[in-house]
């Protein structure tokens, strides 16, 4: 009987699920909405509840564990979900309640670092045969994370990667953590449907999202082109920063608002020369991601098979 994995991505708004064969094909997907003002616990059991439907669909195949994600601020080691700004719950034990719930074991990690683990070893990063990446995430929120030689950099306190809260313009607005200027508060959804309302004198900005400022860029309008722009040359200023500290040249870029593609990504591609030496701007690749929401399912499922040691 083979080992397969649950994979989880708990985002603000949905909840993307997927049962990984050892080989890293996805036999079966599901999508939940999040209702992150339900809780924790209501996350847990609607999760268990595909699970269970699964286990019940694939008798041949042994689901050995899960893997989970969820936006950061997380404690991979404890298993604790700390303070996300995205979904507002705070210190859940979130891998106790699931394991418990499954009775199976459970990893827990960032949904940044699951996605690049994801992209690294099924995706881009495979692809261009790369041994250091940054994936970065523009989605609700924006968040990044770090690759060195194969591993996932995470800094003394997990908190590495943390792109989307980099000031780039210090007297700007706020993104969701309250840091004024940052990345995340010109290239995020909400912050593309803010600008465009703001553009295009739109007093009300209810029913604007960041896809809606996506499909009418790619209609030619004009403020919504105006806005992308922006938001790649915000974009450009992050990836910069990164590659002049890091030196890491392979950028992958996935969430929601990176479906945009070459609408986002060319302006960022044009405008990293401005941020950069020029020796450096030369050797950064900007990406879009091959995997979009099965890189995060990928990778943490790829993460509790290492972490676990499941195997095949």
């Amino acid at each position: 009987m083979t080992h397969w994995i649950a994979g989880v991505d708990v985002g603000a708004t949905k909840i993307a699920m997927g049962l990984v064969e050892p080989s890293g094909r996805i036999a079966v997907r599901q999508r939940l909405p999040t209702d992150a003002p339900r809780g924790p616990q209501s996350a847990v059991e609607r999760i268990a509840g595909v699970i269970e439907d699964w286990r019940a669909a694939f008798p041949r195949a042994e689901i050995a564990a899960c893997g989970v994600c969820t936006p950061g601020p997380v404690d991979h080691v404890a298993g604790l979900i700390l303070d996300p700004p995205n979904l507002g719950w705070r210190n859940v034990p979130f891998r106790e309640l699931l394991a418990e719930r499954l009775k199976l074991p459970v990893a827990l990690e960032h949904d940044a670092k699951a996605a690049a683990l994801g992209e690294f070893h099924f995706g881009q990063g495979r692809e261009l045969h790369a041994r250091d990446m940054v994936y970065i995430i523009v989605g609700t929120g924006v968040g990044a994370a770090i690759i060195l030689d194969g591993q996932v950099y995470r800094g003394r306190q997990n908190s590495a990667g943390e792109v989307g809260h980099i000031t780039i313009h210090r007297h700007g607005e706020p993104g969701s953590s309250g840091v004024p200027g940052c990345v995340e508060s010109f290239t995020s959804g909400p912050a593309l449907a803010q600008h465009y309302a703001r553009r295009a004198g739109i007093g009300d900005a209810a029913g604007i999202t960041g896809e809606t400022v996506v499909q009418r860029a790619a209609q030619g309008d004009a403020d919504a082109l105006a806005v992308m722009e922006d938001a790649g040359d915000a974009l450009a200023a992050g990836i910069a920063t990164i590659a002049m500290l890091m030196d890491v040249d392979l950028f992958v870029i996935g969430g929601s608002v990176a479906r945009a593609g070459d609408a986002l990504l060319e302006p960022a591609r044009r405008a990293v020369w401005k941020y950069a030496f020029q020796s450096v701007a030369r050797r950064i690749r900007i990406v879009a991601t091959t995997l979009h929401e099965d890189g995060a399912i990928l990778g943490c499922a790829w993460q509790a098979r290492q972490e676990l040691r499941i195997e095949n």
